[in-house]
């Protein structure tokens, strides 16, 4: 059976791996550069959560609760009127 953890680097190859990300990016732009990943993978989490929970929450209601969800969505809220499209036979 193959070890997982063979390739991972340890110790020394960490620090070694550091000391080339700093000569790449400086060590003024590696703040910025976390702080920007760090934001990224919390969007990224805060989106798939989201994903899943519409997931449960689709799969929970009935075709009738999905009908009317469906065309409260299509009323235009300023209004409440039903939106149309418009459409003519003219090709763009």
């Amino acid at each position: 059976m193959i070890n997982p953890l063979v390739g991972m680097p340890q110790g020394l190859e960490w620090l070694v791996i550091l000391a080339i990300v700093v000569l790449v990016f400086g060590a003024a732009k590696l703040p910025d550069l976390a702080r920007s990943s760090g934001q990224a993978l919390r969007i990224f989490k805060t989106e798939t959560k989201d994903l899943r929970e519409d997931d449960k929450a689709d799969k929970a209601a009935t075709p009738e609760q999905r009908e009317i969800q469906t065309r409260n969505e299509a009323r235009d809220e300023t209004t409440g009127d039903v939106v149309r499209e418009r459409r003519d036979d003219t090709t763009a």
